[in-house]
């Protein structure tokens, strides 16, 4: 764990126009830096640093933060990992609190099967390089299916030689102890004692995000039907298969490039479209594909393309798994490969700039795709086609975008010549369904056609409130410590003063003078958290929360206090205008933000009694639900005449 005050260290001593411009030109802007995205491909430039905040905003893909923020999106790394990256930069020496007792030995664990997964996976490669055995055997194999030495190396592919404790000496030799090739799975204990796990298999070494040798898949050359054809190493302390893609340590970067991901099943189809230049590709490992290694698909871009071998039980059978990839969200496409080929396969048939070509062009919607898959499977069986209106129905529920499932459910209609209200009902089946089991999708909006939640007057209060909420958190973020008149009302002498206060003073206490909570979680942290510094006697400083260690305080500050828009200086230097800007009328601003939060917060109370009444029996409980409504209009009334209008 790194201690806060290394990361104060790390975060003062940083320039942030300087790392980010590493990754991206930028040119000065006024106080400020701009230069082209690197999250979008746009052309006209958006993405702004802005120094004396300590922030970037990009407006082209929404994305906003400080430092580590940058470098977490854009490196995907963790948040240690990046304070790390920039500590390795300046210099900075960081010194780790001292973890638990169980902590220490977890990461001991680690290491040690780390340091012997590394092992084997320089064995495995010697042993096919240097060992006659080996070059007869394992390297003629990966050259008679095509595949190039340079290709070989760049993933590390070797051989596990056909000898019981091959492994098993050489690690021991080297100084490991077997119990760390027994838990790595590399070596197992028999009625006979100990033997090597992968003998006489050509290893492919499975790695994890950041290129360590984490576990194993073997591939035996054998003919025997009865030996299985590919193992891969059990479960360990590093390798969790379900959350885990091979090739992702090549690939993540294209990925990113091209916002797109190649998902094939095999290791050699990764490897085989390696060579004909596609690298933007990873497989699952051995498993059926899970919604962990979807989740890490996601990280890099919401777009995956699926690559069939065009077997139609294989087609069917991963159906299944592209549900789960339309449930998290993301964009589905497939190739289907002609003449029963697979990546692999085809790839040795064209060469490389054919390959590429026809993996592009030949990419179909998902939905699309197993619409017309189905209903030619279903032709002329009433049986089957309303078995397989029901099975691509199911796809299209999970959608979690109520507009993307809208497109389809028309797309459908269209294919299948079934009317689309059919269709809506039966989708609103399934997402009741999905919602009984907990698992429906996350959704922007309710479901289609179902009865919302929030009923419209109460939706109007909910996105006027998430506005006016963070108007108030981006007055108290870019005028928090400014000085601001605000009239009060004199107790003694019932009269109105000026007073002096600071504007994060003034909207934080009337926030708590009214009894007035904010509904966002994140703003309602933020708020918290300036209120508890400012009863500590401290002004949050300007950097206080755009260099928060939350991420989420961090990435809303960033967001708040970034604007695309300056007053140019030619309206006063050329035609003598002086346009008023926000911090000239500082104290009407922020009164208006809290008197529309009041307002907003008034109405909602009379909304909620209003729902009361029509539920209300007894006489006297009515009566005194009236006398409140009665004076919450009169307060209502008030409110608006100060913004000169009526609110009905």
């Amino acid at each position: 764990m790194i201690p806060r005050e290394v990361i104060d260290q790390i975060m003062h001593i940083t320039v942030i126009e300087d790392v980010i411009g590493d990754y991206v030109q930028l040119k000065k802007a006024g106080s400020a830096y701009r230069g082209l995205s690197p999250f979008t491909n746009e052309k006209t430039p958006s993405f702004y640093v802005i120094p004396s905040k300590g922030i970037f905003k990009c407006f082209s893909s929404g994305k906003a933060g400080n430092v580590v923020t940058f470098l977490m999106e854009h490196e995907k790394l963790s948040y240690p990992e990046a304070l790390k990256m920039l500590a390795q930069r300046y210099n900075i020496e960081i010194v780790e609190e001292r973890p638990s007792e169980e902590a220490m030995q977890e990461r001991s664990e680690r290491e040690s099967l780390l340091a012997v997964s590394q092992f084997a996976n320089e064995f495995f490669q010697r042993s096919m390089w240097d060992d006659e055995d080996g070059q007869a055997i394992a390297l003629a194999y990966f050259q008679e299916r095509g595949f190039r030495d340079d290709i070989i190396r760049k993933f590390q592919l070797g051989y596990s030689p056909d000898r019981s404790d091959a492994l098993l000496k050489a690690a021991q030799q080297a100084g490991f102890e077997k119990k760390w090739l027994v838990a790595a799975g590399l070596v197992k204990e028999g009625e006979h004692g100990a033997f090597d796990f992968f003998r006489g298999r050509v290893m492919f070494p499975i790695r994890d995000v950041s290129g360590r040798v984490i576990a194993f898949g073997g591939r035996t050359l054998r003919t025997d039907k009865k030996i299985a054809k590919y193992f891969n190493s059990p479960e360990s302390a590093l390798y969790n298969k379900s959350r885990v893609l091979y090739g992702i340590h090549l690939a993540k970067n294209q990925m990113v490039k091209e916002d797109r991901c190649y998902l094939v099943e095999g290791y050699t189809d990764v490897v085989a479209m390696h060579q004909a230049g596609v690298e933007n590709v990873v497989a699952s490992s051995g498993t059926s594909l899970t919604e962990d290694q979807v989740r890490l698909i996601k990280r890099y871009t919401p777009n995956i393309v699926v690559l069939y071998d065009g077997d139609p039980a294989g087609i069917r059978a991963s159906f299944r798994g592209i549900n789960l990839i339309l449930k998290t969200g993301l964009n589905v496409r497939v190739v289907l490969f002609p003449d029963g080929d697979d990546p692999d396969s085809y790839s040795k048939k064209v060469c490389s700039e054919e390959f590429r070509s026809y993996i592009a062009e030949a990419s179909k919607d998902f939905i699309s795709f197993k619409t017309s898959i189905l209903a030619e499977e279903a032709a002329g069986d009433p049986l089957k086609r309303a078995a397989m209106i029901t099975d691509v129905v199911e796809s299209v529920a999970m959608i979690p975008d109520a507009i993307k499932r809208s497109v389809y459910i028309q797309e459908c209609s269209s294919l299948l010549g079934i009317d689309e209200q059919v269709l809506l009902i039966e989708t609103n089946k399934h997402l009741r369904k999905q919602t009984k089991e907990g698992g429906a999708p996350q959704q922007d909006v309710p479901p289609i056609d179902l009865p919302p939640v929030i009923q419209p007057r109460d939706r109007e209060l909910e996105v006027s409130a998430l506005a006016q909420e963070r108007d108030l958190v981006r007055l108290i973020l870019n005028y928090g410590r400014l000085p601001v008149n605000i009239e009060l009302h004199n107790i003694v002498s019932d009269e109105l003063e000026s007073s002096q206060i600071t504007v994060a003073e003034y909207l934080l206490f009337e926030l708590q003078d009214e009894a007035m909570e904010l509904h966002d979680p994140v703003l309602r942290r933020l708020t918290q958290e300036y209120a508890r510094e400012l009863l500590d006697g401290q002004l949050p400083h300007d950097r206080f929360f755009s260099q928060h260690a939350d991420q989420a305080l961090a990435q809303l500050s960033a967001e708040l206090l970034s604007f695309p828009y300056t007053v140019s200086e030619n309206w006063t230097l050329r035609h003598n205008i002086y346009p008023e800007t926000e911090d000239m009328n500082l104290g009407k601003a922020v009164k208006d933000c809290i008197y529309r939060l009041k307002l907003r917060h008034v109405m909602v109370m009379i909304h909620s009694i209003e729902e009361e009444l029509k539920a209300c029996r007894e006489n006297e409980r009515i009566n005194e639900l009236f006398q409140e409504k009665l004076r919450l209009d009169h307060v209502k009334m008030q409110l608006s005449r100060y913004f000169g209008s009526t609110i009905l």
